[in-house]
């Protein structure tokens, strides 16, 4: 695979990993270092793999009650040892989208390689106001 497959891969296994609330997974491709920007607090961001980690469970009950999390578009740029993406998703229950049927979450990532191997290590959730 190209690098851009295997960056593609990287994120929609991540997307699955938090559709299905599955920590482990959604953990495994970040290195220990990942800083993340989200929608909730804290606005400075979470920092390392462990803050990460603690930010999903509530997310993750809030989604089981009927929440979508699925990604709409998605682009990609590799070099040779750093790349980004950015997506839009489709991320709240269907009476959001019946309000507002344009609303998309969206998802920017930094990624470096490490070893031959792709990681995370920034993550930017937003949604546009207004």
């Amino acid at each position: 695979m190209t690098d851009e497959e295997q960056i593609r891969a990287l994120i929609s296994g991540w997307a699955q990993a938090v559709h299905g609330g599955d920590i482990e997974r959604v953990a495994a491709d970040h290195g220990e270092d990942v800083v993340m920007f989200d929608v909730p607090p804290p606005y400075a961001g979470v920092r390392g793999l462990a803050a990460y980690l603690e930010v999903w469970p509530p997310f993750f009950e809030w989604q089981a009650q009927g929440a979508s999390f699925d990604i709409e578009s998605l682009e990609v740029t590799a070099g040779e040892d750093v790349a980004f993406a950015y997506a839009l998703l489709r991320c709240g229950f269907p009476e959001d989208f019946t309000e507002n049927p344009d609303n998309r979450l969206r998802l920017t990532f930094g990624l470096r390689k490490d070893d031959g191997r792709w990681v995370i290590t920034h993550e930017h959730h937003s949604f546009p106001i207004g």
